[in-house]
């Protein structure tokens, strides 16, 4: 599938100043991607952005940022035949054991799941979110490569450069 339109990414303002970076999920790996595979991770909506990020406790202070997209190809997680040609079901990507799996195996399933997609060509995976509180309908988009130019074009939306000041 081809996604385009607005993303959204919810930061740590100490993370703000670099929101094109995937550093923090290649360092310490994240649901959809091992260590030392850069990410990054983006919602369809707001309200799911700020839910990823701030999962534990109170809410944080957070930088929210927008982005223009035209991302091609995006495996879409929804699509249970597309899953299991990959032997990937519905379960094991929403598996909250993602982190013990890794720790004890060095990469969890659905992160192995992912290398084996950006691998083949994907440029990123929708998926539902699995913050506290989402609903079916809050998407997430997992990207493994992202730049100024198709095949995955990600702009960021800073047009008054708020971000540099």
């Amino acid at each position: 599938m081809r996604f385009t339109g607005k993303l959204y990414r919810a930061l740590n303002p100490v993370f703000a100043r670099d929101p094109m970076s995937g550093r923090g999920a290649e360092l310490y790996g994240g649901r959809f991607n091992p260590k030392g595979m850069p990410a990054l991770y983006t919602s369809l909506s707001i309200m799911t952005a700020l839910r990823e990020a701030n999962q534990v406790g109170n809410l944080q202070p957070t930088t929210l940022v927008s982005y223009d997209a035209d991302i091609v190809p995006v495996f879409d997680s929804r699509d249970e035949v597309a899953l299991k040609a990959q032997d990937m079901d519905a379960m094991a990507i929403a598996d909250p054991t993602w982190r013990d799996q890794m720790q004890a195996t060095g990469e969890a399933r659905s992160q192995v799941f992912a290398r084996r997609l950006a691998a083949s060509g994907y440029q990123g995976l929708l998926v539902r979110s699995f913050a506290p509180g989402a609903t079916h309908d809050d998407l997430n988009l997992v990207l493994w490569n992202w730049g100024d130019v198709l095949p995955s074009r990600l702009s960021l939306i800073d047009d008054e450069h708020r971000l540099l000041r």
